[in-house]
């Protein structure tokens, strides 16, 4: 059977275009065919968590934005797709990157979308109430200030999808059971980013979450495949921290 996508060929997308995944007049380039199916598989996922959803406004922050192409697709899905009210901020520490953006939503005529310079580790953030939280590839631990800042303005939705993880890989130290994990340098890697990520959902589900880690692409896509995805029910737990 032909796969459905939300995103379908012949709308007219314009990141998916200057994404090189559409051509000018919206038909999918067969090159990019695994690029437009990762995409909407962000959607689909995104998408799921609304189903039956009657909300007509959304804010979402966008950790880490960088050229923000996801971002863009995002905005176009709630405003285009849903018939929401948006308002997306993206973060990142490049100044021209960020400036860049803002052009490009200036371009599109996405009104509710902005782009900040801003070091989430220290900066004031957004102060007004937030109902979801994007980071996709933040690096390191701009994922946990992430994370921190939803877990303390009580966000509703996190779809969070790591990337280089030093924190855990640069403490380690040999002398335990566990060394046999140690004697190459991928698969220590390798496991310091799934100790990583265990202990963030951990952390989630103490703090009031419903946590679930799932493929967010092929692996033949980018070894970068993980993605957190949590929802707040309130229901907060007591030995997540103690496991971790």
């Amino acid at each position: 059977r032909e796969k459905r996508y939300l995103l379908r060929e012949g709308e007219e997308i314009p990141a998916l275009v200057d994404l090189g995944v559409f051509t000018p007049d919206y038909r999918i380039v067969k090159a990019r065919y695994d690029k437009y199916r990762q995409i909407n598989r962000f959607v689909e996922l995104i998408d799921q968590a609304f189903v039956g959803s009657e909300q007509k406004q959304i804010t979402i922050l966008d950790f880490g934005c960088g050229k923000s192409y996801l971002t863009f697709i995002l905005y176009y899905y709630f405003a285009r797709k849903r018939g929401m009210d948006v308002k997306i901020i993206g973060y990142d520490l490049k100044a021209d990157v960020v400036e860049r953006c803002n052009a490009i939503a200036a371009k599109y005529g996405y009104e509710g979308l902005r782009f900040l310079h801003a070091d989430v580790s220290k900066d004031s953030l957004y102060g007004e109430k937030v109902d979801m939280v994007v980071t996709l590839h933040a690096c390191d631990t701009a994922t946990d200030y992430a994370l921190a800042y939803a877990i303390n303005r009580k966000v509703k939705h996190i779809f969070s999808v790591p990337c280089c993880q030093h924190e855990i890989n640069g403490a380690i130290r040999r002398g335990g059971e566990l060394d046999v994990f140690l004697r190459h340098g991928i698969i220590q890697e390798r496991m310091a980013a799934l100790l990583t990520d265990s202990i963030r959902a951990l952390v989630l589900e103490d703090r009031g979450y419903k946590v679930d880690i799932i493929e967010f692409t092929d692996f033949d896509n980018t070894p970068k495949n993980l993605m957190i995805r949590a929802r707040r029910t309130g229901r907060k737990g007591t030995q997540g921290r103690a496991e971790a």
